[in-house]
């Protein structure tokens, strides 16, 4: 029989993952548990997750069931909970205290600015409920963020205290989403850390706006020593901090790729992160070479999966597996089959409609680039409205490409935004359009 891996929280790139990474096919049984956060209507489970009483059902159901590991790439919740179960089940994992410290944006620049003062910005708490008077206190410019959040949720500039109390002004429903998509987290940092309603998941950060160039570092700790894979460049869309493509491998030289990874394995150390996958995002500035820690992701960078498979042979879920069942992972870099890779991420910023590509064009796709990869994330109403409102933008789709250098992957690119439509399209009544035509109608001549 093959050793069971318990999977939480799967998404859109877990289960291509799950269909393509030959280690997950064939040598564990895949058991999944939990929902997508993207996918209505089962995300709307969130709204009643305990996440204690999430965490001891699941500890009682596979207890006996013959569990070798327990991973999820989930940065919301889905991480913290695998941490939680694979330790009360006696298994390989991230110290739970660990995940709190990274993903708790106040806990992890206390930890990193003593680590790393010159890798660190200054910084402030700010309430959720900041008034004017109060925010008129703040030293401003400031880059708010919450101190809990995943994707760039309600992070942005802000330059004045009426900016940050408009920003801050929420209707009753979206108040109770914020409430209920922080509360997991909240529940779990209380068993780990004292004083933690102090300044709980309900809080921003406020740190002074940095400057450079935005990178990603990642890789995995293993026995307490972190090895990095690599270095992914993030590309803004111009004007913006909407992330308009991610590429790999960074172009930057070598020298500050190695600066980079060992920031980030410092700022690792200092949260007490011993064991798992990590991604931390960091800036780079050019004209002194200063790095700043953004922030620590504990856990697997999903989206840049298959861009590592395509440039060094081996897909990061291979590592991931490895660590969640107390192997030690092999990593050998430049073995793929492309010089280049990137995802390309496709948003709208003023609330258009998008629909998915046809059938046809997905068949295309397949047939004439078959190791592109398309994610799609197509939201209606009130969905994509919230998102816009929170993000600036609606992500609708992310598209995975490999090629034999950068100039060949941007050909390609051009070539698969040509060929896949996302746009709504339109019915056309052939029979009351020749109608109108008919001669004498009005409207029909010439």
């Amino acid at each position: 029989m093959r050793p069971k891996l318990l999977f939480l929280f799967p998404e859109c790139w877990d289960r291509t993952a799950l269909r393509g990474v030959a280690t997950l096919r064939d040598e564990f049984e895949i058991v999944r548990e939990g929902f997508d956060l993207f996918s209505f209507p089962e995300n709307a489970r969130i709204l009643w997750l305990d996440a204690r009483a999430y965490v001891d059902r699941l500890v009682r159901k596979y207890r006996r069931a013959g569990v070798a590991g327990v991973i999820s790439t989930n940065e919301q919740y889905g991480a913290l909970i695998a941490a939680r179960v694979a330790r009360e089940l006696g298994l390989p994992g991230t110290d739970p205290l660990a995940v709190v410290r990274a993903q708790h944006k106040i806990l992890a620049r206390q930890l990193t600015s003593a680590a790393l003062p010159q890798a660190s910005p200054r910084y402030v708490t700010i309430p959720w409920t900041i008034g004017h008077a109060a925010a008129a206190q703040l030293p401003y410019p400031l880059f708010v963020k919450p101190v809990k959040a995943a994707y760039s949720v309600l992070a942005c500039r802000v330059d004045r205290a009426a900016q940050l109390v408009s920003h801050l002004q929420f209707g009753r429903w979206e108040k109770y989403i914020i409430r209920r998509l922080v509360k997991p987290f909240n529940d779990l940092m209380r068993d780990l850390v004292p004083d933690a309603d102090a300044c709980d998941a309900h809080h921003l950060i406020g740190e002074e706006p940095l400057e450079g160039v935005q990178v990603n570092v990642d890789g995995y700790v293993h026995r307490g020593v972190a090895h990095c894979l690599g270095v992914v460049d993030a590309v803004m869309y111009p004007g913006t901090i909407a992330f308009q493509r991610f590429e790999y491998p960074s172009r930057l030289p070598e020298s500050v790729q190695n600066e980079l990874q060992r920031v980030a394995s410092r700022a690792l150390e200092a949260i007490g992160f011993d064991h798992g996958m990590f991604n931390v995002e960091l800036f780079w500035r050019p004209r002194d070479g200063a790095i700043t820690v953004i922030e620590i992701n504990p856990r697997l960078a999903a989206q840049f999966a298959d861009l590592y498979e395509k440039v060094d042979g081996t897909n990061p879920y291979r590592l991931l597996a490895d660590l969640a069942v107390g192997r030690e992972p092999r990593w050998i870099p430049r073995e793929g089959v492309h010089g280049a890779a990137a995802s390309f991420v496709l948003r709208e910023f003023d609330g258009a409609v998008k629909v998915t590509p046809s059938r046809a064009e997905i068949h295309w796709l397949r047939t004439t680039h078959p190791d592109a990869g398309v994610q799609t994330f197509i939201k209606r109403g009130n969905s994509r409205s919230r998102e816009m409102k929170w993000l600036g933008s609606y992500r609708y789709a992310a598209i995975n490409l490999g090629a034999r250098d950068r100039d060949d992957l941007f050909r390609r690119f051009e070539a698969v935004c040509a060929n896949l439509s996302f746009e709504r399209r339109v019915r056309v009544d052939l029979g009351a359009t020749l109608e109108l035509l008919r001669p004498g109608r009005q409207g029909g001549r010439y």
